[in-house]
């Protein structure tokens, strides 16, 4: 099981979702917590980056995260809308 972190700008970027998206993107990092697996058709790593980002789907949001294997540990860098999350990353 890994653990979840959040940086700053993606808790800010959470609370500005609605509720109901807030309970089904909670929903969605408790089982990627479990076992990124099951999730594994909605997670793609982005290209273009320096880094091994990743994005998980859920609706029309993305989360954008890290993974650090050694650590057990899944950062999550930001969460947005699909149509804007990708340009504050690069």
């Amino acid at each position: 099981m890994y653990k979840l972190k959040f940086l700053g700008k993606a808790l800010e970027d959470l609370e500005k979702i609605n509720r109901a998206q807030q309970k089904i993107m909670k929903e969605k990092l408790l089982i990627l917590a479990k076992n990124p697996e099951v999730l594994k058709n909605n997670i793609k790593r982005l290209s273009g980056v320096k880094e091994d980002l990743y994005r998980l789907r859920v609706g029309s949001y993305r989360v954008i995260f890290k993974k650090e294997k050694e650590f057990f540990l899944i950062i999550i860098i930001r969460i947005g809308h699909r149509k804007e999350i990708y340009f504050s990353i690069k």
